[in-house]
């Protein structure tokens, strides 16, 4: 029996812009315009997954702004503030030999030496580098802690295996 994957968050909606229902949309892709080429595109809304039919989307201040169907005045587009865009993981474009942040949670983290700092809970994107958000494990000797270790490949990444879901980190531990 094959397994559906949870739907990927690729944004959220933002503040309501105008009277006419218009909101901005803050997009986490990579390219920030291709929010809008995701079909369908769906919102957790009222607690079910619905899909978010957007008739209009323009630039506006270095950020975008769309109009929802069905949502027409200030005051409806509101409840939509704060609301998470996302898309059916299957519907994000393969990757030839990188990997999503989604696939780098979860993984454990080791420095070139063996010790073990704990797994990846989150990613942070900082404007000048990605950040690995890592938890130590409560067994840890040093308590409950949490790192953040910059995502520079081979400077401080030394190795990604996402399949073992392992990390190597040239990384001094902390204690």
């Amino acid at each position: 029996m094959s397994q559906i994957a949870e739907p990927i968050v690729i944004g959220k909606f933002g503040a309501v812009h105008g009277i006419k229902g218009w909101l901005k949309i803050h997009s986490y892709t990579d390219d920030a315009e291709s929010i809008f080429q995701y079909k369908p595109l769906l919102m957790k809304y009222q607690g079910q997954l619905q899909e978010v039919n957007i008739t209009e989307w323009k630039c506006h201040s270095n950020t975008f702004v769309a109009k929802i169907d069905a949502f027409d005045v200030r005051e409806e587009a509101q409840a939509l503030v704060g609301v998470e865009l996302l898309v059916n993981a299957d519907e994000l474009p393969e990757l030839d030999s990188d990997f999503y942040w989604r696939d780098l949670i979860g993984c454990q983290v080791n420095t070139d030496q063996g010790y073990h700092l704990g797994v990846v809970t989150d990613m942070m994107e900082t404007g000048s580098k990605d950040v690995l958000v890592v938890k130590a494990n409560s067994n840890d000797a040093f308590g409950q802690k949490e790192r953040l270790i910059p995502f520079i490949k081979e400077q401080v990444i030394s190795n990604v295996d996402i399949a073992g879901k392992l990390i190597t980190v040239n990384w001094e531990p902390d204690f």
